[in-house]
This record gives structure tokens, C-alpha cells and sequence, in this order.
């Protein structure tokens, strides 16, 4: 049976319309911070669970996954970014983290805390089970950057893992508009590797399932975020 296109189209629109209303309101952060605060709390003084100072040596080849992916945003007129754009609109889902599918991964955190070193805790749903980790945001990019394309206005963050996590790594998160052609994109970036897991029974599971799970969590924040940008500027009304 065959789809018409108009009806293709709803379905597009109904997915993208609930990817943006999966999004975590305001009210929605704040219960969800007022009842794991004790949880977040535990990380509050725990380490980075890998070198960071190594950063640039991990690759395949010692052992360490290297990722990016990538997706265009709605694009804007050349020039640095505008105040009521794409680029704005995608900081914001960057920075309430509305973005991650909240079937694998929720992100809980004091929003008054500045962005750089922020502490955050994930919800990690794996295998019918609730996982609780550690990450703290190491630095805030805001710069612009030379490329082959020209010149590009960069913003984004990147997190670290914090002792206890499955895994070991960094990823980054950033956005991308080309000053020249006004084309704007988000980027993901990250390098990790299995960490120390103890329960033989998770261990097993994250080694056949983990990557999996990595490059799903990877596409589908590609994908809810373009749409949730997609939304905030009016895109799919009508």
C-alpha cells in the first residue's frame, strides 16, 4: 500500500510535532531537578574518569571510537547569526538540553548554573533498566572560526564523563553558520571508549549493545533538534 505524499507529509509533521513536545518544558526541569537533586549532588566532587589531557592522542587505533555527525538547520541571510534565527533558536534546545531522545537519555541540572562546568545528571534507559550518571561541562565555544568554506560563527559546549559512567569520553556539541552563505548546521562530536562496568550482566549488554545505542542517541539528536529549531520558527505551522 502506497503512501501519498500528502499524507507523508502529515506523518513528518506529526512525528517532528511530538519530537518538540517530548521536549522538557520549564515546570517540567524543575520537578524533575527538585526530585533528583540528592541524586546530582553525588557528583558534585567526583573526577573526570579518563586523561583529558590526552584528548587529541584517542583514536580507533588505541582502542577509542571517534564519532561526528551532522545536520542542516534552516538556513539565514549572510552575516552573524540573527537575534530571531535558526542559530538562536538552536542555542536554546543546546542549552536546556531538550534535544537527547528521552526514551534513552534525559538530562538533569540546575539551570542557574552557568553553562561552563555545569554538573549534570543523566537518565540512561538500557535494557528495561534506569541508569544514573555523572558529566560536567568543561568549556562554552563562542568564536569565529577560518575554514576552506569561509569564515563560520561557532557556539556550542562539550562534557566530560565522570567517574561511575559506563563509558569514558568527551562529546561536543556545536553549531555552525557559515558567514558567508548563511548556512547554519549542528555538529556532534565525540570520542569514547567502554569504561569500567562491574555488573558482568551490564557489561555484556553495553559490549554488544553500546554502540548501537551510541549511534542512535547521535541521530536522534540530530533529528530532534532540527525539528524542535524547525518549530520555534514557525516551520511547521499551517
Amino acid at each position: 500500500m502506497s503512501t501519498t505524499p500528502d499524507r507523508a507529509r502529515t506523518a513528518t509533521e506529526t512525528a517532528a510535532a511530538q519530537a518538540v513536545a517530548a521536549a522538557p518544558n520549564a515546570t517540567a526541569a524543575a520537578q524533575l531537578l527538585a526530585r533528583y537533586r540528592s541524586r546530582l549532588l553525588v557528583y558534585q566532587d567526583a573526577p573526570v574518569n579518563f586523561d583529558a589531557e590526552r584528548l587529541a592522542d584517542f583514536a580507533p587505533a588505541n582502542g577509542w571510537n571517534v564519532d561526528d555527525y551532522a545536520i542542516s538547520l534552516p538556513p539565514e541571510p549572510a552575516g552573524t547569526p540573527r537575534p530571531n534565527g535558526s542559530f538562536a533558536a538552536a542555542q536554546t534546545v543546546l542549552r536546556r538540553y531538550s534535544f537527547p531522545p528521552p526514551q534513552l537519555l534525559t538530562g538533569i541540572f540546575d539551570p542557574s548554573q552557568p553553562l561552563e562546568n555545569r554538573l549534570m545528571l543523566l537518565r540512561g534507559r538500557f535494557l528495561g533498566f534506569s541508569f544514573w550518571f555523572g558529566v560536567r561541562v568543561g568549556g562554552v565555544w563562542d568564536e569565529v572560526r577560518d575554514t576552506a568554506a569561509g569564515p563560520e560563527q561557532v557556539w556550542g559546549y562539550f562534557y566530560r564523563t565522570l567517574q561511575g559512567h559506563f563509558e569514558r569520553g568527551q562529546i561536543d556539541f556545536t553549531l555552525h553558520k557559515n558567514l558567508t552563505s548563511g548556512q547554519v548546521t549542528f555538529r556532534i562530536h565525540a570520542v569514547s571508549q567502554t569504561g569500567r562496568i562491574r555488573n558482568p550482566f551490564y557489561w555484556l549488554g553495553f559490549k554488544l549493545f553500546g554502540r548501537r545505542l551510541q549511534r542512535r542517541f547521535a541521530r536522534a539528536s540530530l533529528w530532534r533538534l532540527q525539528q524542535q529549531v524547525r518549530e520555534m520558527l514557525g516551520y511547521l505551522e499551517g
